[in-house]
């Protein structure tokens, strides 16, 4: 005899595999009390490849370099499942895990999972110096 789960089992279920998969994001989530405090330095403007970027995972942004001697900065947190981008580099930002892509220009979708943009993030940039506003 064979046993079939009532619905609500099957949403139980659902609904805690569902946390632990967020549980196993690094550094992911929506929880923005970062380290991402104003004025703090948290990157240098020779550490972002142009048509790339640098992930900040600590303050959870993403700054990047679309063109030479211009800076944007985003959430790292990525929109399809709330985990930390993995890489930004030949003009996009990247969720290794899951294949979501991202324009290091200004955040939109490349290529899915994901389906919303990430977030820009305010920074300022004087001479070498990339700080968060």
């Amino acid at each position: 005899m064979t046993h079939t789960p009532s619905r609500r089992t099957v949403l139980r279920r659902t609904d805690a595999g569902a946390a632990a998969l967020r549980a196993g994001c690094a550094g992911g989530g929506d929880d923005d009390s970062s380290a991402a405090s104003p004025g703090r330095e948290p990157a240098r403007t020779g550490d972002v490849p142009i048509a790339g970027g640098k992930v900040l995972t600590e303050e959870k942004i993403v700054v990047t370099q679309p063109r030479k001697g211009e800076f944007k900065a985003f959430s790292a947190v990525c929109t399809h499942q709330g985990c930390i981008v993995s890489d930004a580099r030949d003009g996009t930002i990247d969720r290794a895990r899951h294949g979501s892509g991202f324009a290091v220009a200004d955040g939109s979708v490349v290529q899915g999972p994901a389906t919303k943009p990430l977030p820009g993030k305010r920074i300022t940039v004087e001479g070498n110096s990339i700080r968060l506003a």
